[in-house]
């Protein structure tokens, strides 16, 4: 070792049974960082040197969690200059863990918490895992959410443990996140118990009882379970791995599935050494590759900052409201109240009647009740959530509450008034939210009495799903009011960003431009199927025509027409763009109005959903019904060059606060596709200087709103990216 430090404690007792304990000292979690290989390297020399006097060995930790995985800070700094040195220090890594499931004693894998990635993979290399049956405990290889896969030989022994069928579907395509009682269902884990007594207990009486302890793939004869490649039953369901893994990812630029399905299938017809081979070229490939840089610095570490609080003021304690009104029953105030009850927040439900505030709370009824059939709840927890929810008609049922979101219809007026009537019965000093998604929230805070304790809350739809609530700070919002919406929106599992004002704020202004562009391509004759299988092949999870429909065309276009009242107001002019046009022509002259309505964009039946084939008869052009391979990549370049660039403007005007900000609302408000890393890093990934002048060609050929804004014509000119 060339320090004397060390991340593993080793401790021998007098039955020979030595006990490592993961315990990183610079570190709250123990990650794969250069002092655990030396450690480690250290500690396996030492146990090979040792073997005959030890018994048995437990590997368990002292943190909180047993082992976070990899240190990401380094990984996301791998270039294709680096991929010799990486690819011989895994190997070093997986040695040393092959050494240590190969020792001839029993090896214990003792969990006392959560274990993800290269900490998962630690465990797999032992001949028994045994866990603390913890709620909040999380086991599973998320590596694909990161655009990476398990590099620790992860896939090797899944493989071998589950089959390929089962390690694919239920471990590794999906990084799916477990609960320790799913990952035993699952079969990674093998025992559970209460508490760490009875962990370390369990760990001990299974090295006393199996001194001869193998992996079963080291034993003479192991098959995979189901099979390998060549195996009949198998070899025939092969072919259609690739096609379905083609359907789930729906053409976007996600290599990481790709790559484990290989690992998986090409590591399953060879022995464990030459396995282990392929897995490491393929996680190489994957490190030094761009889109796993997108995911990583914007799904670990944006998201962590902005967890953190990196937007919320200091010195502010934190607060919970004691009681929230929720002004609206419709779809949003439901949602809204479902979330907040979930948290343990009393809360009530109002509307115009107590019937619809009723229906408002049958919302939540519904979705308990799934939760209660699936398992993820309990009847006695689900009654426990509704009595929480209060559904009334009377603004009397606010008095005394410390918090007020409004979430009735996008219409100033009708906002003004449910937010007085409300602000008569509140506490003083109550924090007072409105749910719009476009009007301006200094605006909308004319019509409070304490607009510094007014505040944007802009949820996404549905609630219960969507990770995301943008607050909105306006021209009097104070940092307090700040701190609380920030302090609410982590108490209710969501992920806040916090953006300043303006009409359509952030996520809206960028949302808008990716409906709009598709609309005004429908506009310019393209086949709507090849519209919305550009966003979808850019990784988009639904077409912007789709996305119109859910949305409601009624809707776009009343948001429009508010807009325009605004301007004139303000003695502005308002420009009409082909995508108004064409949502005019759809509500007005063809009756088409969204989902809601029954017909968009698309036709609803009992069978789902299909394209209206009538929008080829009033929109299409025949020279564009089958675009050229030119001209969809040029579909798909229009629609990821617009958002980015929406996003640029609001980056330049002050609207969004921070890169981090723009990326996690991007992808979890409005759908960006997640191997981009939102729409400020796909900048980053295509280059500052190669984005601009793929921009001007698309302003050339289709108008300004096209056009590289300053700041990012000023960053192509200095070489910065964004950080």
């Amino acid at each position: 070792m060339t320090t004397q430090r060390n991340s593993i404690v080793w401790a021998k007792d007098a039955d020979g049974i030595v006990t490592l304990t993961l315990d990183d000292p610079d570190h709250s979690a123990n990650i794969m960082n250069v002092l655990y290989r030396e450690s480690m390297t250290a500690t396996v020399a030492r146990l090979v040197s040792e073997k005959a006097s030890i018994r048995g060995v437990i590997i368990t930790s002292a943190k909180k969690t047993f082992f976070a995985g990899g240190d990401l800070s380094s990984l996301i700094k791998a270039e294709p200059a680096d991929a010799e040195r990486i690819f011989v220090e895994i190997r070093e890594g997986n040695a040393q863990l092959r050494t240590i499931e190969t020792l001839g004693i029993p090896v214990v894998a003792a969990l006392n918490g959560t274990a993800l990635g290269g900490g998962l993979e630690i465990t797999l290399a032992c001949h028994r895992r045994i866990a603390i049956d913890d709620p909040k405990a999380e086991l599973g290889l998320p590596e694909v959410t990161l655009g990476l896969m398990p590099g620790a030989n992860g896939v090797v022994r899944t493989v071998r443990m589950l089959g390929i069928k089962s390690a694919l579907a239920n471990v590794l395509l999906q990084g799916q996140r477990m609960k320790p009682a799913q990952a035993k269902a699952v079969g990674l884990i093998d025992h559970l118990v209460k508490d760490r007594n009875a962990l370390l207990a369990a760990a001990r009486a299974y090295v006393l009882a199996n001194p001869t302890a193998k992996q079963p793939w080291d034993e003479p004869g192991y098959g995979i379970p189901g099979g390998t490649p060549s195996t009949p039953a198998l070899a025939l369901e092969l072919p259609a791995f690739p096609s379905n893994l083609r359907k789930l990812l729906k053409g976007a630029n996600m290599p990481a599935p790709r790559m484990i399905m290989a690992a998986a299938v090409e590591g399953a017809q060879v022995d464990f050494d030459n396995a282990a081979k392929i897995e490491t070229r393929c996680v190489i490939e994957l490190l030094v590759g761009g889109v796993s840089k997108n995911m990583i610095k914007t799904f670990f570490f944006d998201l962590q900052k902005l967890s953190a609080g990196a937007n919320r003021p200091t010195d502010i304690p934190v607060w919970k409201p004691t009681k929230v009104g929720i002004l609206g029953a419709g779809m949003m105030g439901s949602g809204i109240a479902y979330v907040t009850a979930r948290a343990g927040i009393p809360c009530v439900l109002k509307d115009m009647s107590k019937d619809r505030a009723a229906q408002g709370k049958g919302y939540s009824e519904k979705l308990l009740e799934k939760a209660t059939a699936a398992g993820r709840s309990t009847q006695a927890a689900a009654n426990e959530t509704l009595a929480l929810i209060t559904a009334t008609e009377s603004a009397a049922d606010l008095e005394g509450y410390d918090m007020i979101i409004e979430a009735v219809f996008e219409d100033r007026e009708l906002k003004a008034k449910v937010t007085a009537e409300a602000e008569t019965r509140v506490t003083s000093g109550a924090l007072i939210c409105s749910n719009t998604s476009t009007l301006p929230i200094s605006g909308l805070a004319k019509a409070s009495k304490t607009p510094d304790n007014f505040i944007g809350l802009h949820f996404f739809s549905p609630v219960n799903k969507m990770p995301l609530v943008e607050i909105v700070v306006g021209k009097q919002t104070s940092d307090e009011a700040i701190a609380r919406a920030f302090d609410f929106v982590l108490k209710i599992k969501k992920t806040p960003i916090v953006v300043n004002d303006s009409r359509g704020f952030f996520t809206s202004r960028v949302f808008g431009s990716f409906t709009s562009e598709g609309q005004t391509m429908l506009s310019e004759g393209w086949n709507p199927a090849s519209i919305e299988q550009a966003a979808l092949q850019n990784g988009s999870p639904v077409g912007p025509l789709a996305v119109s429909d859910e949305v409601s065309l009624d809707l776009i276009r009343n948001v429009r027409e508010q807009t325009k009242r605004d301007q004139v107001a303000e003695g502005r002019t308002y420009t009409m763009t082909a995508a108004d046009a064409l949502v005019d022509r759809m509500c007005m002259e063809l009756g088409r109005k969204g989902k809601a309505a029954g017909a968009g964009f698309y036709e609803y039946t009992g069978r789902g959903k299909q394209l209206w084939s009538g929008l080829q008869q009033h929109f299409g052009k025949a020279n564009r019904q089958r675009p050229s391979d030119a001209e969809f990549a040029e579909l798909k370049d229009r629609l990821l060059y617009r958002t980015s660039l929406e996003s640029v403007r609001c980056l330049e005007e002050g609207v969004v606060r921070s890169v981090g900000d723009a990326n996690i609302g991007s992808i979890m408000g409005i759908g960006a596709a997640p191997w981009t890393g939102g729409t400020l890093q796909l900048v980053n990934y295509v280059g500052v200087r190669e984005f601009v002048a793929r921009a001007r060609e698309l302003a050339r050929k289709y108008g300004e709103r096209f056009e590289p804004p300053k700041l990012l014509l000023d960053m192509a000119e200095r070489g910065e990216t964004f950080q």
